[in-house]
């Protein structure tokens, strides 16, 4: 009798394989998302920023202002900090999103809402890593910055304003990327019930699922992502006299309207929306291919074993 083809199924990785497995390919998947995407991150930082609200006409003109006025460079400044903090909240976020959607599935059956709320639960782990190197590339992206390095600007944060600094938008994070992941993971696996019913190792419909899921769910929660951009910069041109900092939910948003009016909530969605399209469908693609990689490698050790 003929042996079943292990890549048959390939989401389903081998019962002996270890939960690094996900973490691992989970890591490079964060890497190589951050990293590629990460000047049109900067775009999207300085077109949220209340002090240039009105000086860039797009994302195309960002880059070029940035690029011609700042150095060839500037684009990249302060990718060291999502280099070191994308691998391990990458990890964390698939590892909990394969554990607990296989939990799920058990009691709830393959459907929206086991992917929605395993998705839900992933982002609270990876916000937990991550939150801090979303401080420090912030203000490292920010006009005129007076950090020169990754490493002072963690250093001087923690001397002026205290570890408490690098979680203070860590809740708005969590508002925000609660319901996007919960749409984003829910979209990318009704959209694999579509494009790749059969779920083999197909990268055309992974890149495809990824970029549609990515580019909706950051348009929905555009408003924010730029809440969470003033929390983290604590741009001086936005506190209040009595204030010494922007604090909580509540009052970046009422911030952001005193000072941009209800516009001001959608500021840099044309860059957040290009950048998380590419951004997913790089992150699922590289992790898809590493689970194949994997569960293939697994299935030709059994046939020679």
């Amino acid at each position: 009798m003929e042996s079943p083809d292990p890549l048959g199924d390939y989401e389903a990785l081998p019962l002996n394989v270890s939960p690094y497995t996900h973490m691992g390919a989970g890591a490079l998947a964060g890497i190589m998302e951050h990293c590629v995407m990460y000047p049109v991150d900067s775009v999207k930082t300085r077109m949220q920023s209340i002090r240039l609200a009105s000086t860039y006409r797009g994302p195309v003109d960002a880059l070029i202002k940035m690029v011609s006025t700042e150095g060839f460079l500037r684009p990249v400044r302060g990718i060291q900090a999502v280099f070191v903090g994308a691998g391990p909240a990458h990890a964390m976020y698939f590892a909990c999103y394969e554990n607990v959607k296989t939990l799920l599935e058990a009691q709830l059956g393959h459907g929206p809402l086991a992917h929605g709320l395993a998705g839900s639960a992933a982002a609270v782990f990876h916000d937990a890593v991550m939150n801090p190197a979303e401080v420090v590339k912030q203000r490292m992206q920010m006009f005129n910055s007076s950090y020169k390095s990754c490493t002072q600007c963690f250093t001087a944060i923690w001397r002026r304003e205290g570890p408490r600094a690098f979680y203070r938008s860590y809740f708005t994070q969590l508002t925000m990327n609660v319901p996007f992941q919960g749409i984003h993971f829910m979209i990318y696996e009704l959209m694999q019930d579509a494009m790749n019913p059969l779920r083999l190792y197909d990268p055309r419909s992974h890149v495809v699922s990824g970029a549609m899921a990515g580019a909706i769910a950051a348009a929905i929660t555009t408003p924010l992502d730029v809440c969470k951009t003033l929390l983290n910069t604590q741009e001086l041109c936005a506190l209040n006299r009595e204030d010494k900092a922007v604090r909580g939910l509540p009052q970046a948003m009422m911030t952001i309207y005193r000072c941009c009016g209800f516009r001001g909530y959608f500021a840099g969605l044309q860059a957040r929306v290009i950048f998380q399209m590419p951004s997913t469908a790089i992150s699922w693609s590289v992790y898809e291919f590493f689970k194949y990689f994997i569960t293939k490698r697994s299935g030709a050790t059994e046939e020679h074993g």
